[in-house]
């Protein structure tokens, strides 16, 4: 590079300006940089960022052997370092004699050093508060650090350290982690915050300052000052002492007797007060940074330094205090003098003070300086092989990788973890590889005019060295084996053949390639390599021709090899014989060509040694002839790869052939779905690696005859995707034609579907079963079953390309849409579809083809799209296609010269009710999807139109693709830095998104990107917490007139609020978020209730830990838990019922927060009260008798119960029993509770069964009714809990009856089935769901609850009773769950649910869970297990029956055992969520209860459900009757009108009103009734 002229460079010379940094052709980037519009400094910045300085930075000029030849004396760095990172800044200047001296400044150095050619300078970080800064220490930068100014003297700097004459200004090197807006030179003192009025007044310019220029000024806002605002430092500062042999300026000196002026360039500002800590402050400063005094004429080395100087460090630092200017000679004291100045001494450091405001500058939350993490995305696998080319595969020397291009990046995969390593760099597509030969430099070269070719470090990943090529497109290149030289061959920019040789010896040195020699030649070149055994000497083939070049004396000649009757043959590649070291006019080399001829070529001799014809069309005796001998033509072979024992051919007929090294036949193929494109044999001769033309890329192991596939990929660009996230699969749709399915976790291809003549537009997953619907450029959309891996169903309802398919996120529906601008809605129930409804000319039909071209909102209540024209943005109701609002883009932005147009949509969060609209002029709108008002805008977004939207399913970060890059932003807009930035496409980005999970990001254009998304999981919190004022309020005021949801229908996405009107069926109290606590047991023995301060508890807090001590009897003994004094005894008619009975407990709970479980009970909202008094009429004289209960109760939990082998059947309905003959279906009605009946239980023999409800209106303690099943009566009443009781069990002998509280109770009793006496009771200390006793042992149990199972040992010896208990935590891997169920398997297994659809695996023996799979996308409530199968119940509305059969074998295998021998059978979807189920002994049939109040018979065998009880699911409002008593009929507030025949009790019709409830009805004359009104008051 040319030194710019001086003249050029005055007054000033913008450095970014005047090389053009923004085309990078005059300076290099590496790493993570990239240009921002900062809106504050309005104008553009570069942001450079990197874990490792030397990878990420910004280099002027662009190599290292050029100089910028700026001569100014100061150099200006406008700059901000990142907060809480370290930023490394490099200046290489010249001397006068031609000395190159680099110096550096950094906030990583701790102290100054110096050697001849290197200043080290350390670096402190103002802060904007100082109570922030660390006083004069160096280290990461602060949060608040502000932008900085840095003036930098050069020729002071070498004069005083060095003792150097300053020449100019060679190098700038800028690396992470800083943003940087300028870089400017100088010759004169520019001043901040002085105006051109004020200079010219005070004629500043005669002593060399002037104010700063416009282009290098920071912006500072009316009223406020610069110095308030940002930071400015020069150094070194001007004293005194600073040597005179420099270039500058001369100022005069003042008189004596003059007043003393403010040094050249400082402005007289109001006086300040120094506190005391800016006095320290500014004291170490001037301490760390004053260079030692040194004679005139002697060089400074490090060792004249004293000791005491070296132990501090010397670092640049800006030292903000509180004023705005600190002279540099002089410091006023205070708002009152009268500025006399008070003199510092000479050489102290420049420094200004900032005036400080009156108030206490706080921490702002939201007010972080960008997104945490940094990065917040890591890629972490690339689906896809090739892009420009797909012969390049390489192996690494130790065979233990592959190395292969994926567009624009270079993947390193490991063929033992699978785990990919990424060179990234590349702007363009990768078109060739090249490894030295012990594979530790890395060669590659991209497509496109550019031509720039890269040396990689291997090991490391980095990038050594970027080179031009001089090729537009490269077809060849090679290493020599010593990595001394590279040769490549390719296309210069007039498309004439050429070769370049390069010298690449002195890149691992931190040199760089230089071109040995470069020669063009008209014949052709299809390969090219460097021999091995000399770097000098090269072979090419090509059509008609095989050369052998030479490099000597910087020119390249070549001579052609005699073909003789070879010559019109087209050759494809060559290869080297490989064995013992020989002379190398003996080494053989073998050619292949497209007719199947391989020739072997005597390298002395420049001649054809011998030429065998594989592969022939028709083969002919031992498959070898002479050229021309043979019939027809041969089978092209594309590629050759030679060993020390055979050699590997890649043919066009997709066959990997293996043959001797005489050719005499093949020992091994493998055949491929498409012509081979390269063969190559691993190092140590046991695998082939082969590519196809398709993009497949796999090896063949010799040794075990097997071929692997280790990447799959679309031959043409990605359109778009669909995730699912229960099967955890991504499916993509692509312009080669074709829809293919791949699993998340292995990346590995899974389905393909091909359509002979239609390009496949939109795909999308349906949410909940393994269906795919597919959109194809016909209009034609089918739907998939990738169980059975066939056609459902094919809908012709469009005439032109497919725009838009998308389901709703319940599944229920199904939408989709086609360039002429029809929108077709279809019902999705029974894995069919039904078309609904279709509109013409509503979606805009200039919208293009992208599958998230339809949106639907996260409740399923509203779909968004672009239509009718390309201005309008339309929402409708998504289950009618009902039009709701209209938002016309264009006219949003008044002041804009040209219309804007929608792109993309998305909506919001829900509870926010927002709608995104990305628009053609770069911008983001954000909308309230209610009323279309414009919230807020973020502009610009991407310099090219945004191609996608996404957002988290937290609402916490959004998502956006556009031109070849993917940014996550931060979707409230909070930060100083709103996005991060990533790049790795060479393509436009088509379509991205999150996972289900929030845990990875998927992107798509050229090839699949899977990224790990790093920002921290979601935290639940309560209502409150979780809305904003604002919709807390909208929420409360409209709370009156919502419909009352039951949280147990389906996952919970937001935890509802109650209702003023009817509270929900189940608790909607927030999840405790408090941690996994050791659970402990405490005695509930009265008298030590009693006892202030008595210790009853004590716990073994270990982490390994488990077995709990339960309670100590001040003994040496083991520790046991002992009865009450005295239990809770069967009433009596005798005992009163307001009576207080002995035994009870104060309500201590520990534990007030309901879980977060649909499985535990919470009793519904009850308005009534019983009477103060009544009476009972006697026996037989009844005005009344119950005759028949139409429901089940659906809040229950585990409230209906079946024996198979005596036919009991016996289920809950309110406060009653219900014991049905399912044979007759008569009833009897079984009356002892008063209040809803949360569970029951049937002991093994069908003789006893338990019943539990909540307090009886005076009572203090719940009831347990004990029932003999044979006559109905009520043998026993237990009391003891004092809220509610959550499950019941009986041990396998029913000698014991065990019960657990709900969250609030939070107790386990122990009952005996004799005497139904008390035998024990013990508190735990987090809320327990369901409890089980051993099959095999009545002594052991099991209880599950908060991230844990609790195994339960009951030691009885004569009346004592010893309990035992071992807390074994869930699996790390599941995280916070909660254990939900629980059922024994055979032998020692146990089964456990949990809340987020994983099934744990328990060895009983061992009390360790052994293995987990994920069974469903919900909660599980309900496992059984016979034998070798499972049935899970969940509130997806799922049964599903699983295979079991191999789980105990895998339990010899323990931790280390995998679920894939875990088999789901066959899966049912019911109307509601599953919360009781009994099941015979194989599991073929039995009974399933769901909150919809429905109990449903299941046969597995028969794949049936039938439908046994049902009901309304939330209070019946009204009942009227018809004249003839044959019907009556029924309103509720689940807006069901339900008509049922008196005679059977069945139900005859229902009417479903959505989102209304009924208050009130009316029969008709002569018909069942059928006019109500709802909550609307509208008639029906």
């Amino acid at each position: 590079m040319i030194p710019v002229p001086a003249a050029w460079q005055r007054p000033y010379l913008n450095i970014f300006k005047h090389f053009r940094v923004e085309e990078w052709k005059r300076s290099a980037k590496e790493g993570d940089v990239a240009a921002l519009t900062d809106t504050r400094l309005k104008g553009t910045i570069y942001r450079i960022r990197g874990s490792n300085p030397a990878s990420s930075y910004l280099q002027l000029p662009r190599a290292g052997t050029q100089s910028l030849g700026l001569t100014g004396r100061y150099l200006y760095l406008l700059f901000r370092p990142l907060p809480h990172k370290h930023f490394l800044v490099h200046l290489d200047v010249t001397t006068e004699d031609n000395q190159v001296v680099r110096i550096s400044f950094s906030n990583l150095f701790k102290e100054f050093k110096s050697t001849a050619t290197w200043l080290q300078f350390p670096f402190v970080c103002g802060a904007a508060n100082e109570g922030t800064a660390r006083r004069g220490a160096t280290g990461a930068a602060p949060a608040d650090v502000r932008w900085t100014c840095l003036v930098l003297d050069l020729p002071s700097i070498l004069g005083l350290y060095l003792n150097r004459r300053y020449s100019h200004l060679r190098g700038v090197k800028l690396c992470s982690n800083l943003l940087v807006k300028n870089l400017c030179t100088s010759d004169l003192l520019f001043e901040p915050g002085v105006t051109f009025s004020e200079a010219r007044l005070r004629d500043l310019s005669s002593r060399g300052v002037a104010p700063m220029p416009r282009e290098l000024a920071f912006p500072v806002p009316k009223g406020e000052k610069w110095h308030n605002l940002y930071d400015y430092i020069r150094f070194p500062s001007e004293g005194s002492k600073v040597p005179c042999n420099c270039i500058r300026k001369s100022f005069p000196s003042p008189v004596a007797g003059d007043q003393v002026l403010e040094e050249p360039g400082r402005l007289l500002t109001q006086p300040v007060t120094l506190s005391r800590a800016v006095c320290d402050r500014l004291s170490l400063v001037h301490h760390i940074t004053s260079p030692k005094a040194v004679p005139h004429r002697c060089p400074v080395i490090t060792e004249s330094i004293p000791e005491v100087h070296l132990a501090v460090p010397g670092p640049l630092r800006a030292v903000p205090a509180g004023d705005p200017v600190l002279e540099e000679k002089q410091r006023l004291h205070s708002a009152g003098d009268t500025g006399q100045p008070l003199p510092l001494s000479d050489g102290g450091i420049h420094v200004y003070a900032r005036q400080r405001k009156g108030q206490t500058t706080r921490a702002v939350p939201g007010s972080e300086e960008g997104l945490v993490p940094d990065p917040i995305l890591k890629l972490r696998t690339i689906i896809g092989f090739g892009g420009c080319s797909t012969k390049w595969a390489l192996w690494t020397r130790d065979s233990t990788a592959v190395v292969y291009p994926c567009h624009a990046v270079i993947v390193a995969l490991l063929l033992k973890t699978g785990e990919q390593r990424f060179f990234l760099g590349h702007t363009d597509k990768v078109s060739v590889l090249a490894f030295s030969g012990s594979s530790t430099l890395l060669a590659s070269a991209q497509a496109g005019p550019r031509g720039v070719g890269r040396l990689w470090d291997f090991p490391t990943g980095t990038c050594l060295c970027l080179f031009k090529t001089y090729l537009q497109s490269l077809v060849s290149l090679s290493f020599s084996h010593s990595g001394a030289v590279l040769c490549g061959v390719g296309k210069d920019v007039h498309s004439k053949t050429m070769v370049v040789v390069w010298n690449t010896a002195q890149v691992t040195r931190g040199g760089g390639v230089t071109v040995l020699a470069k020669a063009h030649t008209d014949v052709d070149i299809q390969a090219m390599k460097i021999a091995f055994f000399d770097d000098t000497r090269m072979v090419s083939c090509g059509r008609d021709n095989i050369r052998l070049w030479r490099v000597r004396s910087g020119a390249l000649r070549s001579c052609p090899v005699s073909l003789g009757e070879y010559h019109g043959l087209d050759f494809t590649d060559l290869a080297f014989e490989e064995g013992p070291e020989r002379e190398p006019e003996e080494r053989a080399l073998f050619v292949c060509s497209r007719s199947g001829h391989v020739l072997e070529v005597d390298y002395k001799n420049v001649c054809v040694q011998s030429a065998r014809r594989l592969l022939p069309a028709q083969p002919q005796g031992n498959g070898q002839e002479q050229a021309g001998s043979g019939s027809g033509p041969g089978i092209a072979i594309n590629s050759i790869s030679m060993s020390l024992s055979f050699c590997a051919t890649g043919s066009e007929d997709g066959y990997v052939r293996l043959w001797p090294l005489d050719f005499s036949a093949a020992v091994l193929e493998a055949e491929h779905e498409a012509p081979v494109s390269s063969v190559c044999i691993s190092p140590d001769g046991h695998k082939v690696l082969s590519t196809t033309a398709t993009g497949n890329l796999g090896y063949l192991d010799i040794q075990a005859r097997d071929y692997n596939t280790l990447m799959r990929s679309h031959k043409d660009s990605v359109l778009g995707f669909s995730v699912e996230g229960r099967w955890k699969l991504i499916a993509t749709v692509s312009q080669d034609n074709t829809i293919r399915v791949w699993d998340l976790a292995s990346m590995q291809q899974l389905y393909d579907f091909s359509a002979a003549e239609e390009t496949p537009c939109a795909v999308a997953f349906h949410p909940s079963w393994k269906i795919l619907a597919c959109g194809f450029d016909s209009g034609v959309v089918r739907t998939f079953s990738l169980a059975a891996s066939d056609l459902l169903l094919e809908h012709k309802q469009h005439r032109a390309a497919i725009t838009g398919l998308t389901f709703s996120p319940d599944g229920n529906l199904m939408f989709s849409s086609c360039l002429q601008g029809t929108l077709a809605l279809y019902s999705f129930v029974a894995q069919k579809t039904q078309v609904l409804r279709v509109l013409g000319s509503v979606v805009a039909r200039d919208a293009g083809i992208g599958v998230d071209a339809l949106v639907v909102s996260g409740d399923s209540r509203l779909l968004a799209f672009v239509g009718p024209s390309k201005y309008i943005v339309t929402v409708m109701e998504a289950c009618s296609l009902d039009e709701l609002l209209r938002v016309d883009i264009s006219t949003l932005d008044l002041h804009s010269t040209v219309l804007d147009s929608a792109v993309k949509v998305c909506f919001g969060p829900v509870p926010q009710g927002e709608l995104l609209v990305a628009t053609s002029s770069n911008k983001i709108l954000v909308l309230d999807a209610k009323t279309g008002r414009l919230v807020r805008e973020v502009s610009p977004v991407h310099k090219l139109t945004c191609s996608s939207l996404a957002l988290s399913r937290d609402g916490q970060y959004l998502l956006t693709a556009g031109d070849k890059v993917i940014k996550v932003w931060d979707y409230r807009m909070r930060l100083t830095i709103n996005f991060q930035v990533f790049i790795g496409h060479s393509e436009p980005v088509r379509q991205v998104a999150f996972t289900p999970d929030q845990q990875h990001v998927i992107s798509v254009g050229d090839a699949i990107f899977l990224w790990d998304f790093l920002a921290p999981p979601p935290v639940r919190s309560s209502p409150a917490r979780a809305r904003s004022p604002a919709s807390t309020l909208l929420l409360r005021s409209d709370s009156s007139s919502e419909k009352p949801r039951d949280v147990s229908e389906t996952p919970r996405q937001t935890v509802p609020l109650p209702l003023l009107s009817t509270p929900p069926c189940l608790d909607i109290s927030s999840v405790h978020q408090a941690g996994f606590q050791s659970i402990f047991s405490e005695s509930d023995k009265e008298e030590e209730e009693d006892l202030p301060g008595s210790s009853r508890v004590v716990a073994n807090r270990h982490k390994d830990a488990s077995v709990l001590v339960v309670e100590s009897d001040g003994s040496e003994e083991e520790p046991v838990v002992r009865p009450r004094v005295r239990q809770e005894s069967p009433r009596s008619p005798e005992n009163p019922v307001n009576e207080p009975r002995k035994g009870t407990k104060t309500p201590n709970s520990p534990c007030s927060i309901r879980p977060d479980s649909y499985r535990h009970f919470t009793p519904r909202f009850k308005a009534s009260v019983l009477p103060q008094s009544f009476s009972s009429p006697p026996a037989g004289s009844e005005a009344l008798k119950l005759k028949a209960v139409i429901g089940y109760n659906g809040n229950g939990r585990g409230n209906m119960v079946w024996n198979p082998d005596t036919g009991f059947f016996a289920y809950s309905c309110g406060c009653v029993i219900v014991v049905e003959d399912l044979h007759s279906g008569s009833q009897n009605h079984w009356l002892g509770h008063a209040e809803e009946i949360s569970t029951l239980a049937l002991s093994h023999d069908a003789q006893v069964l338990a019943s539990a409800s909540g307090k009886k209106d005076g009572d203090s303690h719940c009831q347990i009714c004990i029932w003999s099943t044979q006559d109905g009566a009520c043998t026993a009443e237990l009391f003891h809990h004092e809220t509610q009781v959550q499950a019941m069990a009986f041990s396998w002998d029913d000698r014991f009856l065990v019960t657990i509280g709900d969250y609030s109770d939070q107790t386990m009793a122990l009952w005996s089935t004799h005497t139904y006496e008390l035998m024990l009771s013990t508190r735990v200390l987090e809320p327990l769901h369901d409890v089980a006793f051993s099959p095999v042992s009545h002594q052991d149990l099991a209880c599950v609850g908060r991230g844990a199972v609790m195994f339960w040992l009951l030691e009885q010896q004569g009346a004592a009773v010893r309990l035992k208990v071992h807390r074994a935590p869930a699996p790390d891997v599941l995280g916070l769950v909660e254990l939900t169920s629980l059922c024994y398997g055979a032998d020692a297994l146990l089964y456990s649910g949990t809340n987020s659809g994983q099934i744990c695996v328990w060895d009983t023996e061992t009390n360790s869970c052994f293995m987990t799979w994920e069974a469903d996308e919900g909660e599980i409530g309900v496992l059984v297990c016979r034998h070798k199968r499972l049935v899970s119940g969940s509130n997806t509305k799922r049964i599903r029956l699983w295979s079991v059969a191999t789980v105990q074998e895998l339990r010899l295998k323990g931790p280390n055992a995998r679920s894939g021998s875990v088999l789901l059978e066959h899966e049912i979807t019911l109307d509601g969520t599953i919360v009781s189920a009994a099941f015979d002994d194989s599991l073929e049939m039995g009974i399933v209860g769901t909150t919809a109040g429905t109990l449903w018979y299941i046969n597995w065998v028969e794949s049936t459900s039938i439908r046994l009880i049902s009901g309304h699911k939330n209070k019946v409002t009204e009942v009227c009757f018809s004249p003839d008593e044959s019907h009556c009929a029924t309103c509720g507030e689940d807006g069901s009108v339900r008509i049922w025949a008196l005679g059977s009790t069945e139900l005859v019709v229902q009417f479903q009103v959505l989102n209304q409830r009924f208050q009130d009805r009316d029969g008709a004359e002569n018909a069942p009734p059928r006019c109500c009104t709802d909550s609307n008051h509208l008639l029906h």
